[in-house]
């Protein structure tokens, strides 16, 4: 429970960085989302207990800030979250592939998912251009943000699950 709690701190910095800094540096109209690649690589590490705790706190807090309707980035974390859980265990020898691969799925689910709430909220948005201006942009973005949020959650993992010496 005190680990769980711990992501609400490291959430609320990561979402301040995210909304101050990483929002103005946009590629055409996509961004990068460090919540999300967050999510993503705390549930591809091994030691990791509580991923679908820490989903939930940072799924949560973005669904507060964002515009889309509640829902989405919930559930779009949690997806991101089931399939990092099952590639963990399937690809354990290579977790740098499995988060270049995991970034790439979830930012197009993501976009996805919006897409389609926003579709049936009565939005309507050309898809092509939604693809072409935001969404590869945006997976690009990830992609390179990727590497830098893996290593900082590997060291994240390790001081909050040390290993135990017998």
């Amino acid at each position: 429970m005190l680990i769980s709690l711990l992501g609400i701190p490291i959430f609320t910095l990561l979402l301040m960085l995210q909304l101050a800094i990483v929002s103005r540096l946009p590629l055409l109209q996509g961004t990068a989302d460090l919540m999300l690649l967050f999510v993503i690589a705390w549930s591809l590490h091994e030691r990791v207990k509580h991923a679908w705790q820490w989903t939930l706190i940072g799924g949560t807090l973005v669904s507060l800030v964002s515009a889309t309707p509640f829902f989405v980035p919930l559930i779009a974390y949690l997806v991101a979250t089931a399939i990092g859980r099952l590639l963990q265990r399937q690809v354990w020898q290579t977790p740098i592939l499995a988060m270049l691969l995991m970034t790439f799925v979830a930012t197009i689910l993501y976009h996805g998912i919006t897409y389609l709430a926003l579709f049936f909220n009565g939005t309507a948005l050309p898809i092509q251009e939604s693809i072409s201006l935001v969404t590869l942009p945006s997976t690009l973005l990830n992609l390179i943000f990727a590497l830098p949020i893996f290593v900082i959650v590997n060291d994240l993992a390790h001081w909050v699950y040390p290993v135990e010496v017998i």
